[in-house]
This record gives C-alpha cells, sequence and structure tokens, in this order.
C-alpha cells in the first residue's frame, strides 16, 4: 500500500485553509459592522450634545448658537455638517468617518417643548 497515490492526499490542509480563510473573513466583516455601528453612535452622540448646548445660546442667534454647537461636536470627535437656527429651536447635523470609506452621519434638533405635557 505504501507505493499506490491516492486522490485525496493534502485535502485536510485545503480544507483547514478554507476554514480558517472563512472565519478570518467573518472576524473582518464582525469588526467593520462593530465600527460602524459605534462611528453612528458617536455621531448621534456629538449631534444631540451640540443641540442642547446650541439651544440654550439660540436668543443670541444662529451665529452664537451654532459655534456653540460646533465645539460640542467637534469635542465628541465629529464634525458638523450644518446647523440652522429657526426661533428658539436649533437642528444640528454631524459625521464621523466610518473605516476611511463611509461617513456615518446623524441629525438633532433642540428647543422648547411646543405643546403641554398631559400625564
Amino acid at each position: 500500500m505504501s507505493g499506490t497515490v491516492t486522490a485525496d492526499r493534502g485535502a485536510a490542509s485545503v480544507l483547514v485553509l478554507a476554514v480558517g480563510l472563512t472565519v478570518l473573513l467573518l472576524g473582518v466583516a464582525g469588526a467593520t459592522v462593530g465600527s460602524a455601528r459605534t462611528a453612528r453612535h458617536q455621531a448621534r452622540n456629538a449631534a444631540d450634545l451640540g443641540a442642547l448646548a446650541g439651544a440654550v445660546h439660540a436668543v443670541e442667534g444662529e451665529a452664537v448658537a451654532c459655534a456653540v454647537a460646533g465645539r460640542y461636536v467637534r469635542a465628541n470627535g465629529a464634525r458638523m455638517t450644518s446647523c440652522t437656527v429657526g426661533g428658539l429651536e436649533i437642528v444640528v447635523r454631524a459625521e464621523v468617518p466610518v473605516a476611511g470609506r463611509w461617513l456615518a452621519t446623524a441629525a438633532a434638533r433642540a428647543g422648547p417643548v411646543s405643546a403641554p405635557i398631559r400625564t
């Protein structure tokens, strides 16, 4: 039997490499999804905090309110893409890069409650 050559010689090595590559690709995909979710949360938090901080200064005008909002957005690791003030309401949009290719974006609005809360 030592002189015969079988067709499946080395098949286990190929199978182990294929399984290893599959596990590696699943790990990279999972890390990418996790990175995107983290960036989305970071953008949302930055927009929320920027809007809240800017809303306090909305009575002083758009320039002042948006400058304050921008400081909070940058302090939270995001970039403010837009800021608008209408009356006492402010809307802030922020973005965070994801893996160098995509952008996670979020928007937040802050201002006075327009209707009374009923209990």
